[in-house]
């Protein structure tokens, strides 16, 4: 059945076109919620560092291993160090070996603005290998 007008005596032809109108409310609604709803989702990333799973490396004897505590000491290969000694460390390290690589040994809890500023020193220093010691065990 087509819609026309009252008078029986003219035939129209069946109207042959879509409505759209309630196809855009709908697309505009789903819009509307998806925008709303998209930035709520991403704030629920839970993380937990720092673990990795990896072969271990094989150090080469040209190496220096620096510790970081979680309260801020540092030990350079093992003997307790300060902050402001590593600086002319580093700078006596590269003068003997320029390749000289440094190991980062971080603790889990230690403040990343202490590891930041240790490759800060270093990279001030010249040493442009640097690497990071990880826990390779099981989570």
């Amino acid at each position: 059945m087509a819609f026309g007008s009252m008078q029986g005596s003219s035939r129209q032809a069946p109207m042959a076109e879509i409505n759209v109108v309630p196809l855009v409310d709908v697309m505009l609604v789903l819009l509307i919620i998806f925008i709303i709803t998209a930035p709520l989702l991403t704030h629920s990333v839970k993380i937990d560092l720092p673990k990795a799973e990896s072969s271990p490396n094989i150090t080469q004897p040209e190496h220096v291993e620096l510790a970081i505590r979680a309260e801020g000491s540092f030990f350079w290969n093992g003997e307790p160090v300060a902050l402001e000694q590593l600086a002319p460390r580093f700078g006596e390290t590269v003068a003997q070996a320029p390749n000289t690589e440094l190991y980062i040994r971080a603790d889990k809890l230690a403040h990343y603005e202490h590891v930041a500023r240790i490759m800060s020193i270093a990279a001030k220093a010249g040493m442009t290998r640097i690497g990071f010691i990880t826990d390779p065990s099981e989570k």
